[in-house]
Order: structure tokens, then C-alpha cells, then sequence
């Protein structure tokens, strides 16, 4: 086995609440500095910089796993993280059909879609900071049609995290781990069905990346084995 140190919820220039110098250059120069292997590429509600991030990733040897941030219905945030971006965006059309409003930059921030360059190809106009018609059954149940991997995000926060919006983490919700902001909280989450813990650096800002992170011992970096990481199979473990 192989161990990975990964940071799997990292936000670019593309969500309008992120700095402007998260660029897909600067992410992975600041993921290699901080000694990441793996990286988690989560804007909000879109997915459109990931292509950018990772043709920078690959010249540094880091492999960037595609997803993003959706907010539910329920103003719940869930990383949906995916192997191709056929299934990433697949998810993304999904997302876009249920997301209503348009973005005001004055109020929000600017929403940056960029090339591998830097070169910047224009600015989404859908108000990615808002919620979408999907409910957290739903969402779940998208993500693993596309063999996605659900992690509930952030879930030890009172603002848009599981257990803050609904009072507990339902029963019968098929999510594949929970994310902790600060893993010292870990034993503050109450589980019917005890659910494995990520921890990563929700980074909206370049020194953050990498400020919080779960080390994987896998054969690949690729979500099947994160899957059997999350699951420990066959010696697969992780750790916050």
C-alpha cells in the first residue's frame, strides 16, 4: 500500500465566496508546497475549473479528484467527488437545471472560469452561492448512479452543515463518510450508523490549502480505492 495525503475539499476562482488568487496554477503549486498527493477540486454547485487544475496537477505529479459542492434543498452542503468527468458532468447538468437566480458580483464576489493558463474564459452568471431543488435523497442517489462518492460536508459547522440544518444525520441516508472541519469534534457527531470521517480544508484561500487533511493507505489515488479506504478493505485504513 501507498500512502496518500490528500485534501479533498479545495474551492478556486470559480466560487464567488473564494479569493481571486485560487487559480488552478496557484492551487497546485500550494498543494505540492504543503506535501499533498492527492487533491479534491469542490467549488460550489459547478465543477467548471476542474478540467483547468488538473492538466497543472498532472505536470506536478498530484492527482486532482473532480467534484464539487452541492447545496441541497435543505441548504445542506454535500461534496460529490467522481473518477470521470463524464459522470462529474453529467451531475453538474443536473445541478444546473435545478439552480435558480443569477449571480450579482457586487454582492456575492465574481464566479471565474479560467484555462490551464490562467487565461480567463469567462464568468459563470448562475448563482452558485444559492441552493438547488435537490433534495439530500436525491443528491445521494445521483452521486452513486455515477459511482460518485457522497461525503456530507463540514458536519461538525452550524452553517450549511448536516447536522446545523437538519438536527441529526438521517438513518437510512446511504453517505459514504462525513467530513470534519476540525477533527478534534469527531465524537460530538451523534451516528445511528457509524460512518467514517474525512477531514479537509474547505479552503477558500491559498494559505489554507492543505490546512486540514486524511491520509490514505491505497494501491491507486483514485475514488474505487478511496471507496475501500472509507470501507477497509483488504488493509486499506485512512486516518484524520
Amino acid at each position: 500500500m501507498k500512502e496518500f495525503r490528500a485534501d479533498l475539499h479545495i474551492h478556486s476562482c470559480l466560487s464567488p465566496c473564494a479569493g481571486l488568487d485560487m487559480s488552478p496554477r496557484n492551487i497546485v503549486s500550494e498543494a505540492k508546497r504543503k506535501g499533498l498527493q492527492m487533491i479534491g477540486i469542490c467549488d460550489h454547485n459547478s465543477a467548471e475549473n476542474v478540467p483547468a487544475v488538473e492538466k497543472n496537477a498532472a505536470r506536478e505529479g498530484i492527482t486532482v479528484i473532480g467534484g464539487m459542492e452541492v447545496t441541497t434543498r435543505e441548504e445542506v452542503h454535500i461534496l460529490a467527488l467522481f473518477g470521470t468527468h463524464e459522470s462529474l458532468f453529467s451531475l453538474q447538468e443536473i445541478v444546473y437545471e435545478n439552480l435558480h437566480g443569477t449571480n450579482d458580483e457586487k454582492l456575492y464576489g465574481e464566479q471565474v472560469v479560467v484555462d490551464e493558463e490562467e487565461n480567463v474564459l469567462g464568468f459563470s452568471d448562475k448563482l452558485l452561492i444559492g441552493a438547488t431543488e435537490i433534495t439530500i435523497e436525491q443528491l445521494v442517489a445521483l452521486i452513486h448512479e455515477r459511482d460518485g462518492l457522497a461525503i456530507a460536508a463540514h458536519v461538525d459547522r452550524e452553517g450549511f452543515g448536516i447536522v446545523g440544518q437538519l438536527g441529526f444525520i438521517p438513518e437510512g441516508l446511504l453517505l459514504d463518510a462525513l467530513e470534519l472541519a476540525d477533527p478534534s469534534k469527531r465524537d460530538s457527531i451523534r451516528q445511528a450508523k457509524p460512518l467514517p470521517f474525512i477531514s479537509s480544508s474547505d479552503a477558500h484561500k491559498l494559505e489554507d490549502v492543505g490546512r486540514r487533511s486524511t491520509k490514505f493507505w491505497m494501491e491507486t489515488a483514485d475514488t474505487v480505492e478511496i471507496r475501500r479506504c472509507l470501507s477497509g478493505m483488504e488493509g486499506r485504513r485512512m486516518r484524520i
